[in-house]
């Protein structure tokens, strides 16, 4: 019930070794300049008590970005006001493009990653956020995601 990006869509694996890049299992910077966390989409699944959700990479600035950070393993961080952030994941199985839609980025209690809430738009993510999905959705996602990551392997 989950898929999850490893990286923003602007992650270059050369950017590895250098002195101003950083990438962890819920933060990235790139070139001491662009700076990202890993964060949840999370979408219902109509007619259960279940929870579809996309791993995704938000942009924030670095105000934000540095606030996250030290707020990061601090209990209550959860009461923090939601930061702006540009999704940074391709998530290919929409159209247009899901690359630079606005979000809010709502800090959770430690332990839990951001929650993501799309902008009010007519893109069909946001609107699958807003009214949910039903399993059948949920297999033809994974169906899809599936045979993408089995084209790029080959």
């Amino acid at each position: 019930m989950n898929f999850t990006a490893e990286a923003p869509a602007v992650w270059d694996p050369p950017f590895a070794g250098a002195d101003d890049c950083m990438l962890s299992a819920d933060q990235c910077i790139v070139r001491g300049w662009h700076y990202f966390v890993r964060s949840l989409i999370e979408i219902a699944v109509i007619g259960s008590d279940e929870v579809f959700s996309w791993g995704v990479w938000v942009s924030l600035s670095r105000e934000n970005f540095s606030r996250a950070a030290d707020l990061w393993d601090r209990p209550g961080r959860e009461a923090e006001k939601p930061y702006f952030g540009w999704l940074t994941t391709d998530l290919p199985i929409y159209s247009p493009t899901t690359l630079d839609l606005k979000t809010r980025v709502h800090t959770r209690p430690v332990g839990e990653r951001p929650l993501i809430e799309l902008e009010l738009t007519d893109h069909p993510l946001a609107v699958e956020q807003r009214t949910g999905i039903t399993l059948d959705r949920v297999r033809e996602i994974a169906a899809a995601v599936f045979h993408s990551s089995s084209r790029e392997q080959q």
